[in-house]
């Protein structure tokens, strides 16, 4: 991504937290941290955490032990002060003390663990705890230049895992066993790691989440694949295409196909800056209900993705979000047919000033193996 200004960063979120009305933030190992600071901790049951003052300066608490992990990552090189604690002290007094006097407002970020929640509402029994949230995410949401770039490599990445699904996808191979090469490829394509291979044959692709089993793929399965991963860069990929293992399709599934990709081409006609999210929505769900189909279609269209693969915003009904440049998000409508088979979608996409970029490029038709 090049260089990023994680004290921008930092002072923005200072920034939004006052105007919030809270007084400081308290943000552990995550990825609102590596957000505000790069430093992708280890959640560990020693506390590190990022004190976040509206009105003064911020200060990472570590365990003396983390101190050089924290110090060799983008820490290092901030205007940041790193607070490390032997194994003696209570780190929750010690970010306790680091906060400002009098009646305090504090938000802990989303997804801080609930014994180290419990732990600061012992620390800070006068203090009124809630949720970082509504200051973090606003900030994640808007994608910079940067992120987007590192979001497109991300999608490129996984373009050629999909590319090569051939040599691995074949009748009489388990989704174990095809799953397992994906997952190599997913590694030598580009990616750190990998978040979640799904291979969903036959029956086994009505089950949204189904990921692998011991099922022998028979010639002439729909054969779901929805792979994704997290590069070195922290940023995440994600997308979906439906196979058929030889043979040719079935009219039920070559129309519930059809339908699928028209409602994908839909929704994502329908990005654009000021478009609420529900309406993004809509535009994939009314055709495939208009289809007859409207049951089979049991998610959200799509999800927010950055650091994390799922994240705001949601692109679900009663989100009436409106949408801005830089928001990054899947469009991934889909039709499951208990018993018989399913059809997914699915690529990411970036809300640009004048309209939508698709980050993923590989067929979207039903491709036949």
């Amino acid at each position: 991504m090049g260089r990023v200004d994680f004290a921008d960063r930092l002072d923005r979120a200072r920034k939004a937290t006052g105007a919030a009305g809270l007084d400081a933030l308290l943000v552990t190992p995550g990825p609102d941290l590596r957000y505000l600071t790069g430093y992708a901790a280890v959640g560990l049951e020693r506390l590190t955490c990022l004190v976040l003052p509206a009105d003064g300066d911020p200060v990472l608490v570590v365990p003396q032990l983390e101190r050089p992990a924290a110090l060799a990552s983008p820490v290092g090189g901030l205007d940041l002060e790193v607070l490390d604690w032997a194994e003696t002290d209570d780190p929750f007094a010690l970010a306790a003390r680091r906060l400002p006097a009098g009646p305090v407002r504090v938000a802990v970020d989303d997804q801080m663990h609930a014994a180290k929640v419990f732990a600061f509402r012992a620390a800070l029994p006068a203090v009124e705890l809630s949720l970082a949230g509504a200051v973090i995410v606003p900030l994640r949401m808007r994608k910079s230049p940067g992120e987007v770039a590192a979001l497109r490599r991300a999608g490129e990445a996984i373009d050629r895992v999909h590319a090569r699904v051939g040599e691995w996808l074949r009748p009489g191979r388990t989704e174990r066993e095809v799953g397992r090469d994906i997952a190599r490829a997913i590694l030598a394509e580009g990616h750190a790691g990998e978040e979640w291979v799904v291979v969903g044959s036959g029956p086994n692709g009505a089950s949204p989440h189904h990921e692998v089993s011991d099922r022998a793929i028979e010639r002439g399965d729909p054969v779901v694949v929805d792979i994704g991963g997290t590069t070195a860069e922290g940023y995440c990929s994600d997308s979906t295409r439906t196979y058929l293992a030889g043979g040719a399709p079935e009219p039920e599934l070559a129309a519930c196909h059809e339908v699928v990709a028209a409602a994908q081409e839909a929704a994502v006609r329908a990005v654009r800056p000021g478009v609420t999210a529900q309406a993004v929505d809509a535009a994939a769900r009314d055709l495939i209900t208009a289809a007859g189909y409207g049951e089979a279609f049991v998610h959200r269209t799509g999800h927010g993705i950055g650091l994390e693969t799922h994240e705001d915003p949601y692109v679900v009904a009663g989100n009436t979000m409106p949408l801005e440049p830089g928001m990054a998000f899947s469009i991934e409508p889909g039709i499951y047919l208990p018993g018989r088979h399913g059809v997914r979608i699915e690529d990411i996409v970036v809300v640009t000033p004048d309209g939508v970029e698709r980050l993923n490029h590989r067929p979207r038709n039903l491709i036949v193996l």
